[in-house]
This record gives C-alpha cells, structure tokens and sequence, in this order.
C-alpha cells in the first residue's frame, strides 16, 4: 500500500464505521462534534505533512496514533451539552405570520418535529445591460442544486425546515451583485438528521458569472455547463461536492477550501485544466492528468490552449477527484 494512502484511507474507514455503528445503535454519536470539531482533522493532517517525506516505521506508527487519539476525541470529547449545536446554520426562524414555532414536546429545544417545512420563491428580474454578475450564496445544513438557465436573472426556489433566506442585489455600471444568504437568529437546535433544507437555483446564461458559496456544512451540486463562469469559490467546514464545468471563457478560475470533504469536479476532455493541491491530508484522484510536482497536475499542451480552467484545492481530511468527460 502506498504510504500517501494509509491515512487517508484509514480515515475513510473510521467515518464510514462510525455511520455504519450509529445507524445500528450500537453507539449514540452526536454529529454535532463532528463539524464543531473539525479542527482535529486539520491536526491530523499537519502530523502527516510533516512526516510525509519520512518513510521509517516510527513515522508511520506516529500518524496512526495521533489520527486514532483524533478520532476518539472526536467521538467522546464533551462540548457541554452535546445535544445542543451552536452551529452557525442552525438557525432559529418564525412561521409567515411571525408567530414563534411551538416547543410542543416542552422540553426546552426546538427540533424538527416542533417546525413546519415551507417552500418559497427568490427572484430577480433580468436587464438586457448587465454583462456581468456576482452570486454570493452563504448558509450551511442545505443541498445547493444549481443545473437550470431561467429568463431572470436568478431564481431559486428552496424548501425549508429551518431559517429563511434573503436575496438582495447591488448595482454598479455593468455588474450586478446578488447576495442569496440564510438569516441567523442565533438560536439552538437540536443537531438531527432530519433536517431537510434544498435550495434549487437557476442563473440566466447571458452574462458572465462570478459564484461564491460560503457553508459551515453543505451538499453542493452545480451543473455550469449552460453558464459563462469566470470564478468559483466554495467554502466550508464538511461537505460534499460535485461541479460539472464546461470551457466557455479564456479562463475559468475554481476554487475549493474545505475542512472535511468530499469533491468531485468534471472538466470537458477538451479543455485545458490546472491543478494545484494545497492539503495536509487528502487522496487525490486525477486521472488523465500529468503529475508536475507533488502538489501540481495540468493536461497536456495545457500552455498553448486558448481556454483554461485552473482548480485549487484545499482541505483539512478530503477525497478530492477530477475527472475529465
């Protein structure tokens, strides 16, 4: 086995036994610890940069022991009261009559069962003068579907359990700046898998789109092919992620930096694409690329092409895959 895959993989398995352990009941994991101590990864995975060139067994029996000591904080630190999350995206919200949601089990915590889910419509109309746009999307506990053109300028229709949203725009000459965000009232819930937040947004395919999504935790899925991205930038503590890009620009710039994720990014088998990796623990999965440096991946004839798509990646614990299609 490859010694730049032992821990990563190990810490694969660990998530994946202690889902596969809570889901049975044979241990009650509060996954509120995972995101409020995220840090531990990036812990994790310094120990593992700083030994990555030294290839003796005490190395590698030091990386097992601090991501084992890691992995059992996490699962047993106390956080004060576990059952309660401070998250930042779990968020207090009124009914549409501003009447406060009903703590019906009067046990002292709103959860799931005390809200009602609602659906709402944001929408901003499209002008035939704006060339470029500037999407800012930030709240967390929600999948992002973005794979639709509409004839407005944005569209997003989300179905919420938790926190509305609000959408505002800024005009100034040609660029139009639109700030999708969730609202935060600073108030605790109990973290449960139940909760069932999907924002599905649609962008006009005109203009030239800048898009920056800000999450604590998030399921993203963007389709771009329609759009003319110049820039991406994802943001977050633990996510999953799929991107699909198309090469409609002289450069499309993407950037990912995430605590613990999971990223799959897909670039047309035509374009040329630049990767760079700048993570402390990460399995990397780069087919068809040319391998520069430990940290660096590009296409072929990458330099003489007319359009271009540089990634940069960074994460704390992360499964990181470009593929081309």
């Amino acid at each position: 086995m490859r010694s730049d895959r032992l821990i990563p993989g190990l810490v694969l398995v660990s998530i994946g036994v202690i889902f596969l352990l809570n889901n049975y009941g044979l241990i009650d994991f509060h996954w509120g610890n995972l995101f409020r101590l995220w840090p531990v990864f990036l812990v994790v995975g310094g120990v593992n940069l700083l030994l990555s060139n030294t290839r003796a067994a005490w190395a590698t029996a030091v990386k097992v022991i601090v991501l084992a000591a890691g992995i059992a904080f996490v699962l047993f630190a106390s956080t004060g009261d576990r059952h309660r999350s401070n998250l930042p995206f779990l968020t207090y919200r009124s009914d549409d009559n501003g009447d406060d949601y009903d703590d019906n089990d009067q046990d002292g915590d709103i959860t799931v069962n005390d809200r009602k889910a609602q659906s709402d419509v944001y929408q901003q109309l499209y002008y035939p003068d704006i060339k470029r746009a500037k999407l800012n999307i930030e709240g967390g506990a929600t999948t992002y579907i973005l794979d639709s053109t509409t004839d407005s300028l944005f569209r997003a229709t989300t179905h919420e359990t938790f926190s509305k949203y609000d959408l505002t725009w800024d005009r100034q000459d040609s660029l139009t700046t639109l700030n999708f965000s969730m609202r935060n009232h600073n108030r605790n819930f109990k973290w449960n898998s139940d909760y069932d937040n999907e924002a599905r947004i649609s962008l006009n395919p005109i203009p030239v789109w800048d898009i920056n999504l800000k999450s604590g935790a998030a399921e993203t899925k963007f389709d771009l092919t329609p759009f003319k991205i110049r820039s991406l930038n994802i943001s977050g503590g633990a996510t999953s992620t799929k991107v699909k890009l198309a090469s409609n620009l002289p450069v499309t710039e993407v950037s990912v930096a995430t605590g613990a994720s999971e990223v799959e990014i897909s670039v047309p088998k035509n374009a040329a694409c630049d990767i760079k990796v700048s993570s402390g623990l990460s399995s990397n999965d780069f087919d068809s690329f040319t391998k520069v440096s430990s940290d660096h991946y590009t296409t072929p004839g990458f330099e003489q092409a007319a359009n271009k798509i540089y990634i940069h990646l960074k994460g704390g614990v992360s499964d990181f895959n470009v593929k081309r299609y």
